[in-house]
């Protein structure tokens, strides 16, 4: 059995930003990711970040992945790719599936970074080829240099559907319309803006009706809704497309932790079920932490934070970091926070980080 004073599970900005700060303290730390390449969903992403330069405004969200990665590497973090790890059991050990090697490990901390999967919808042809997640798109054309379809009709105009548009475009697709139940695009206007310069129009208060084809996609029909979501009957429209992205937001992945045992919570603004936890990131189950989506649907600046945070959590708990020091640092990093969770976007994101750990407290 190989033991690690830090496990963490999942090489995204999260995982990372923990690995270092817990690390930097001297920690013995491992991550394991089940992909073949660290970094989460920062090296899909091409555009530049925008805020403060404290959170890292105006580089590349891939820019930002390699950084975290060489940072980690050279404190000595151990990065262990095509590592699935299978269950976390009683007095944290956990089983882990690398390649096809079973491996035991006993952790003294844990640290959960997981992330997110997409949500879908489903429709009349939703299972056709070419009915794809908008992050699987982005995937193809930003990872593998290929484009998943000519013509694209986007699902969704949050900021994953926006963005991955304006990517597609520059990837040279045509995107026939961007779509929305919602009255309004849900996200950022900046990125948005980008979008509609190409001349790509925004159908908002449409849903998708069904998908075209036999075989594979071939079209769409998109169909106004009323404000109870309802289709009303005479504003159907054909779109002729080969590809549809589904971009209606994402799900935290916390399989590992409700296997675990972790007090699980329900709350909207941060994408469903997510685990109870408190300011330090610790779950209801003592060293059993998470950070980034897996706690609740953020960015990725605030998955960095959050890593951050726990990882000097994991630091100090361990004995490497003094409480003067470690509440110093802790108070820096939820400042820098603070901000990130104002306006219209993140109050209540905010508010609904304070209700877990309100329950936690309780």
């Amino acid at each position: 059995m190989k033991r690690y004073e830090l496990v963490c599970i999942g090489a995204g900005p999260a995982g990372l930003s923990a690995a270092i700060e817990a690390a930097r303290g001297g920690a013995g730390v491992v991550v394991y990711d089940e992909n073949d390449r660290p970094g989460g969903q920062l090296f899909k992403q091409i555009h530049k970040f925008f805020g403060s330069r404290e959170h890292r405004a105006q580089e590349r969200g891939f820019h930002i992945g390699q950084s975290l990665l060489d940072e980690a590497r050279q404190l000595g973090v151990e990065v262990v790719l095509n590592a699935v790890v299978l269950g976390i059991y009683e007095n944290r050990t956990l089983n882990v599936m690398i390649g096809d090697r079973l491996e035991e490990v006993k952790a003294e901390r844990i640290l959960v970074a997981t992330g997110a999967s997409e949500n879908m919808i489903p429709f009349p042809g939703w299972t056709l080829p070419g009915v794809i997640g908008a992050g699987a798109a982005q995937t193809m054309a930003n990872i593998h240099g290929v484009r998943p379809g000519e013509n694209i009709l986007m699902v969704g105009s949050g900021n994953v559907g926006v963005v991955v548009s304006f990517q597609l475009l520059q990837a040279g697709c045509r995107i026939a319309a961007v779509i929305d139940a919602a009255p309004k695009i849900s996200g950022y206007g900046v990125h948005a803006a980008k979008v509609a310069r190409y001349g790509v129009p925004f159908f908002l208060s449409h849903t998708i009706q069904e998908a075209r084809g036999t075989e594979r996609v071939t079209g769409a029909t998109i169909v106004e809704v009323d404000a109870g979501w309802q289709p009303l009957p005479g504003t159907e429209k054909f779109l002729a497309v080969d590809t549809i992205c589904i971009a209606v937001g994402l799900n935290p992945m916390t399989q590992l932790l409700r296997m675990a045992g972790c007090r699980m919570a329900a709350l909207s603004a941060l994408g469903g079920k997510v685990p109870v936890h408190d300011v330090n990131q610790e779950t209801t189950l003592p060293g059993i932490y998470v950070a980034g989506d897996v706690s609740g649907i953020e960015e990725a600046s605030t998955a960095i934070i959050e890593g951050r945070i726990a990882g000097l959590a994991v630091a100090h708990s361990l004995g490497y970091l003094e409480t003067p020091v470690f509440e110093e640092q802790r108070t820096r990093q939820l400042e820098s926070m603070s901000g990130l969770r104002s306006g219209p976007y993140g109050e209540a994101r905010r508010q609904n980080k304070e209700q877990l750990f309100a329950l936690m407290e309780g």
